[in-house]
């Protein structure tokens, strides 16, 4: 179980992907900084205990109109190797000290609890409360096997998100740029066979609803 601290971190998640976000091929805001204030997300728990797993959203108004982006991040307490393209940032926890923070589409131990979370055999967690179950996060998978396993050989971001290939002739496909369903009930497109679905908070205080992340068969790529 991960354990969430009430610490001070130096430099705050904000102000890191403050300066990270306008360097991702699917950031849609203006040409000045981010205004980015945290919406909502969840947490995974690593197995051996070493990482932290989180799904951040966060919300942007310095563009046209406001978005809304998942970021997968995970901290560590020392570099992983073959990373350095995917690193955030690095910030100093008041309880475990320095932390690398890693665009978690290109860690592994994300990758791995994602598909075990669209597997259902695990849970998703509350964001700021340990031992706590977030029930708000919903899943589903309808292809034994079909998720990743891990590796993060071949993803790939667009202006959209990043895909993850899977096996069995399927990809995983995280929603960067967040879309609120239609009456909170998020509509799977075309051929997916899995999916994680949550909600965060919109600008003017209301609650949004939609796709987190979909698992779909290359048979017929979907369109979304």
């Amino acid at each position: 179980m991960a354990v969430v601290h009430r610490t001070v971190l130096r430099p705050t998640k904000l102000e890191l992907l403050t300066s990270w976000l306008p360097t991702r091929p699917w950031y849609a805001g203006g040409t000045g900084a981010p205004e980015l204030v945290k919406a909502g997300g969840f947490r995974l728990d690593d197995p051996e205990g070493e990482v932290g797993i989180e799904f951040l959203v966060v919300t942007d108004a310095s563009g046209s109109r406001p978005a809304a982006y998942l970021v997968p991040l995970t901290y560590r307490g020392a570099p992983l190797d073959g990373a350095e393209h995917a690193l955030v940032g690095t910030m100093e926890h008041g309880v475990l000290g320095r932390r690398w923070a890693y665009d978690g589409c290109h860690d592994p131990v994300l990758v791995a609890q994602l598909a075990a979370l669209i597997e259902g055999r695990v849970q998703a967690q509350d964001q700021n409360i340990s031992d706590v179950p977030d029930r708000e996060v919903t899943r589903s998978c309808t292809a034994d096997g079909a998720t990743p396993s891990g590796s993060t050989a071949g993803a790939t971001d667009d202006p959209q998100g990043t895909e993850l290939p899977a096996p069995r002739g399927t990809t995983l496909r995280l929603q960067r740029v967040l879309r609120p369903a239609p009456d909170d009930e998020p509509l799977l497109p075309p051929r997916a066979v899995g999916h994680v679905a949550g909600s965060w908070a919109l600008p003017d205080g209301t609650r949004a609803r939609g796709l987190f992340a979909v698992l779909h068969d290359d048979a017929s790529p979907s369109d979304y």
